[in-house]
This record gives C-alpha cells, structure tokens and sequence, in this order.
C-alpha cells in the first residue's frame, strides 16, 4: 500500500529546513519523522520543478501540489494510445467480480502501447472524484434515526445440544448526534426486525421523525428507487409510533452513511472487543453488548469535543414525539384469496368469512391472539387464534342458512324430524343412524328421506319407511324406488270394516253357521 501523502505545511517545512538551515536530508527525516527516501522524493520534486525557498509570493497550497504532484495527463496520447472510456470502466466495475486489473488488462489488450497500470487507476481515481461528488448532509435534531443490520455475526451456543447458532447484530445511529444502539437478534426477519425497533424506541424514549431504512425484505416489499412499497406490518409499527419510513435507494449506500460508519463502529467497538467470549444465550449476549454501548455513548468524539450521550440530551432527545402508553404489538398481515367452502388458511387453520365473499381477496392481520380480516379496508370477521392446525374456525353467521341448518342436526333432532313424518320414518332414522360407524355419517341419508316428503304425502312415505325396515334397505335410492313403484301402497293402514248392526230382530251371520 502507497505511504499516505504530506500535507503541503509538511512539505514546506522539509523546504525550509534544507534551503534555510541547511540540514542534510537524514536530520530533516529525524526531525518531521519521515523516512529518508519520502524527504528525498519531495526535495527532488521541488527541484524538478524548479521550486527553491523562500516560495514564490501569493502561492497557495493547491498551487503549491500542483507543481510538486501534476495530474497524469495522456500526454503522448495517439490512436495507438487512447485514453479509457472511464463511463465504462466505471459501469463495468459495478459488475460482479470484475476488477480494475482486468479491464486494464482488456485494454492493453486491444492497445497493446496503451497506458500503464499505475496511470489507469490514478487517472480513474481522478476522474471518479470529479464525476461522482459527495452531497454533505445536515442533520436536525430528533430528525432521522438510521438502521441497518451488520454484516458480521456473533455465535450463541445452546448449552444442551452445543449447536451453535450466528446472531445478527442490529445497529441504529442518530442523524445529528451520531447516538448508537446495538442489538444482537437471531435473525433479519419480520419478527424479529419489528422487535428490535420496539427496542430501539424504548431506549431513545421517543421516536423521531424519520426512520430511514436498508432494503432489506422485512422493510420493503418493492425496492423501487421512486415509489418503494413498505412492508404493512413495518408500515403499522410506523403509524403506531407517530413516525415514517424513509427507505434507501437501492445500492446506493450513501443515502444512510450515518448507520453504515455506525455499523463499522459497531463491530470494532462491539463484535471486536466479544470475539474471544463464549455466549449460551441471547439474554447474556445482549446483556455484555448493552455495557459495550453505554461506554461507546459516553466516549468523547475527537472532532466534536463532546460524547454522543452529551449530543443526543442536547439536540436529539428533546425534539423526540413521546412514545404511546402501549408498545406496539407485533401482528402479521397476509393476502388470502376466499375459498368455495367461505374460509382462508392462515399457517394450516381455516377461518370463516362471511359466505358472500367466495372467491374475493382479503387480507388477514395475525398476532398471537386474534385472527383479523379485512375487505377493502373493512373488518369483516375477528376469530380467536387457534393453536391447533388442519382445525376449522366457523362463526355460524358466515355461513348460508341452508348450511347453517345442516350445521345443527343432531341425531336425537333427526329422529324428531322423522316422527313428524310418521313412526315408521322415526324407525327408519334410526336404523339408518344405527348402521354407520358414526352417527353424523346417516345424517345425509335422513334428509334425503326427508326432501322425498316433497313429493310425496307423509303417509306414502311412512308406509315406503315400514317396507323399507322390513326389507332391511338402508338408502335413500330404496326408498325412492319403493314409491316410484308403489310398493308402499300394501303397507298403508288398511280403513277397518264397517261392524253390522246389532238388534235383538237381527239374527247376525253367525246364526248360518
């Protein structure tokens, strides 16, 4: 790696110790603690361009490197010694494992007396500087917090098994006082993203007004670089705390450089100084990680003269909106389309709609409790949370009334529905009801038996019930037979016959035989 650079003070000092008080060289280096060979390179430069003491008057320090470090500049440059396209270099390296080396190394191919290496990254470096300045950003107090997630990790141990699992480290830093939160979580998760932001807002004791994000997938659902789309339940959590979310252009690191110096301070200070420690839970990691962060608050910051716990008590904290009475409670959306059977599947449970929605899309909002679902905007139906999966949750109001009366047969309602038709379809039922493993499998057979009450009087279906126990036929196809065919009709109760009149004149038919 190239030494760093003198400052042009330095440089004007190796100048006037050489040509005023006529040092040689090795004390000059003594003197300043330099090496001998970076006071002889700056002495020959300023011989070579003709530079003695005292400097010309009115030079000024840009001046002054501009004579001693001119810009390489093509000066022999030719059809057989272009300059690079920078725009392409520049686009080119953007893509995944190229490096400057090989496409120097295309170029020198196609111009083989092209420039050297050493000109091709300065004159780029250069030309980077120029074309892609850096915007400095002005922070107020209470603005903006940054998060973002490190890219190293911690390891927690499970003492039972010794499976060893990798921590993420949650990092947040304030615009204006560069305040720094740390969290280690066991993922980048929805959950566990929602989590560590509770977190964070009940160590500032506030919310600012802008929480200004990666686009990471618990944060954002369409990393679009003008219309971003906002996880829902990051969106909630936002509105429940009285703030908004301000998602980063995608790849473009500088629109949150405050957390991204914050994330390099995070795992020097914290990640660094916990390398050679053991952790068997993530309570004891956090608990050595929450000590780390106190210290690196109360540090004083060398370019401010101040700790950022000074800072944040003086331009953050006051400016904070006051945290609600009740931190949020994390809740799950999910889009589900309505099943033909009026339900949606939320993790292997079916919910009721109201059955007028089938095949309408709605959306569903999980927390640990409640089951909510919505419908342009409107709560249409609220279930308990049930624990079991492959269950049904069915409120009686969401379903079709014909349904809803299937839905509270019994077998001891069936037989009465029987007994309305005669005794002998009572029997019937619960013959038929006997027959199943299970009595809920003979309901269908009952109700067709009854639907046939429709066509046919109560009496013709009581007498095609009595043939049907005497023929031991258990279907509502035999009994629909029984009276296409008439065959209840030697079954229906005979009119008993009429009695003789009895009179002491009359003998009877008796009196013949």
């Amino acid at each position: 790696m190239p030494t760093q650079r003198l400052s042009m003070r330095r440089i004007k000092e190796v100048l006037r110790l050489k040509h005023v008080q006529g040092l040689p060289e090795r004390a000059i280096a003594r003197t300043l603690g330099i090496s001998n060979g970076a006071v002889h390179s700056y002495l020959r430069r300023a011989g070579a361009a003709g530079l003695n003491w005292p400097l010309p008057v009115g030079m000024t320090d840009e001046d002054l490197e501009l004579l001693l470090f001119p810009a390489p500049r093509p000066a022999s440059q030719s059809p057989q010694r272009p300059v690079p396209d920078w725009g392409y270099v520049d686009k080119e390296l953007r893509r995944r494992n190229v490096t400057r080396r090989l496409l120097w190394d295309e170029y020198r191919a196609s111009h083989p007396d092209g420039f050297g290496y050493t000109w091709f990254c300065t004159t780029y470096e250069a030309w980077k500087g120029r074309a892609r300045p850096s915007m400095r950003q002005t922070h107020l107090g209470g603005e903006k917090v940054f998060v973002d997630f490190a890219g190293d990790t911690i390891d927690v141990i499970a003492p039972s098994s010794g499976e060893v699992q990798s921590m993420k480290l949650f990092v947040a830093a304030m615009g204006a006082s560069n305040y720094t939160y740390a969290e280690a979580c066991p993922s980048e998760g929805l959950a566990d993203w929602i989590r560590v932001h509770i977190n964070l807002f009940a160590f500032l004791g506030g919310a600012p007004t802008f929480v200004v994000c990666d686009n990471l997938k618990a944060a954002v659902t369409n990393p679009d670089r003008h219309d971003p789309g906002l996880n829902r339940t990051y969106a909630e959590m936002a509105s429940h705390y009285g703030t908004a979310i301000l998602a980063a252009r995608p790849r473009r690191p500088k629109d949150k450089a405050k957390v991204e110096v914050a994330v390099q301070v995070a795992q020097r200070w914290i990640l660094a100084r916990l390398r050679n420690q053991r952790f068997f839970s993530l309570a004891e990691l956090n608990a050595a990680i929450k000590i780390l962060v106190v210290e690196l608050n109360a540090r004083q910051m060398r370019d401010f003269g101040a700790s950022r716990a000074e800072l944040f008590s003086e331009l953050d904290k006051p400016k904070l909106t006051k945290l609600p009475d009740q931190a949020y409670a994390f809740a799950r959306w999910k889009r589900c389309r309505v099943g033909p059977d009026y339900h949606i599947e939320i993790d292997g449970h079916w919910y009721s709609t109201p059955y007028r929605l089938i095949r309408e899309l709605v959306d569903a909002r999980i927390d640990d409790r409640t089951v909510e679902i919505f419908h342009n905007g409107r709560r249409i139906a609220s279930h308990a949370r049930a624990p079991n999966r492959r269950g049904h949750t069915t409120t009686a109001d969401h379903m079709p009334s014909a349904h809803r009366r299937y839905g509270q047969w019994t077998p001891a309602g069936v037989i009465a529905a029987g007994e309305r038709i005669g005794p002998s379809t009572a029997a019937f039922f619960q013959a038929v009801i006997a027959a199943r493993p299970h009595p809920e499998q003979g309901f269908r057979t009952c109700l067709g038996i009854l639907s046939l009450a429709k066509s046919y009087s109560a009496e013709r279906v009581d007498a095609a019930c009595r043939r049907g126990i005497l023929i031991k036929a258990r279907s509502v196809a035999s009994i629909r037979s029984i009276l296409q065919n008439g065959l209840d009709r030697t079954f229906l109760d005979e009119p008993s016959e009429p009695q003789p009149l009895r009179h002491g004149n009359i003998r009877g038919r008796d009196y013949f035989h």
